[in-house]
This record gives C-alpha cells, structure tokens and sequence, in this order.
C-alpha cells in the first residue's frame, strides 16, 4: 500500500478513532452522526458564502466555519480531552446574537411562512439554515447520550439557524430591490 498525505486507510472497516484517543469506535454511532452532520452543514454554509455578494456577509459566514471547526474538535475529543476543544463559548452565542439584531433592524415583520426560492444565494442560506437544524438535532441526541458537550455548542447551533433565516430574508429582500430597480429603469 502507497503512503498519502489525505488518507490513513485506517477507517476501511468502519471505525474510526476519537481526538485524544486511541480506541476505535464504529463510523455509524451518534458521535459520527453529530460530527457528519455539523460537517455537512459547515459545507453547506460554504456554499452559501460561495454565492453571496456582500463581503460582510461572506466574513460573517467564513467566521461561523471557524467557529464549526472547534465544533467538530469538541465533539470529536474524548470526554477526558474535550476541556482542551471547548468549541464555540458564550462570547461566540453573543456574537450571533449581536448579527442577529443587525439583520432583525433592516427587516419588516413577517407576516407569512417564508418560500425559499427567490434568489440563488438566499435558497443557499436556507438550505444552510435546514443543514444547522439537522446539526442541531444530531448533536442534542448526542449530548443525551455522552454527557459533556457545552451548552453553548448547543445554544450556538440553535442561534445559527435563526441567523441564516435573517440572512436569508435580507440577502432575498435586496435581490427583490434590485430586481424592482432593474424593471424600473427599462
């Protein structure tokens, strides 16, 4: 067997080992689940960096990925190593909050469910949002069954979703202005 530098080829059986550890665990537990799932959405907020235009926007996003990398850490240490992977704190749940009012202050009140569709970047934040959510669901029913994992982890994911939402409405609210914009200067 070739040596790599991307693959060890020590998961070809379906196991894989922990942050801190040595031990093998199977690939299909809820520890893997929780760590597949905040990858999947971490790629998914990606992609919706990818297609959004505003730089502060796109930093915003870029920061949340960093924060989803001490996510992953945490969840991946054993429980004696995870001290040392806290993942993302209460500093990180303020500073999606303070986003959140940001968004919140340029917004009108909805007054309908919300279709997602309307540009291509804002259907990417809410396919972002639902790939948080699912996230979220993972990494709860892991912390029911491994105690340790930080509340703010938890909290954090939770907040996130509700700022894609409010990225998304705003990012679809100027797609509609400039669009208006457009047809008026035919």
């Amino acid at each position: 067997m070739t040596h790599s530098k991307f693959y060890t080829a020590r998961g070809d059986r379906g196991e894989t080992a922990r942050l801190g550890g040595e031990a093998r665990l199977a690939k299909s537990g809820s520890l893997l689940e929780a760590v597949g799932a905040v990858d999947e959405a971490t790629s998914a907020i990606g992609l919706a960096r990818a297609l959004v235009d505003d730089a502060t926007l796109k930093a915003m996003l870029r920061t949340v990925q960093e924060h989803f990398v001490g996510l992953m850490a945490h969840l991946s240490a054993t429980p004696e190593a995870r001290g040392r992977y806290p993942g993302p704190g209460v500093d990180d749940l303020a500073w999606l909050e303070a986003r959140i009012a940001e968004f919140e202050a340029e917004l009108p009140p909805l007054r309908a469910f919300v279709l997602p569709g309307d540009s291509v970047p804002g259907a990417a934040l809410h396919v972002a949002r639902t790939a948080v959510r699912w996230a979220e669901r993972r990494v709860v029913a892991l912390a029911e069954a491994e105690p340790g994992i930080g509340a703010a982890n938890l909290a954090y994911l939770n907040r996130l979703s509700s700022l894609l939402f409010v990225a998304a409405l705003q990012v679809d609210a100027e797609a509609e202005r400039c669009r208006l914009n457009a047809d008026r200067s035919l």
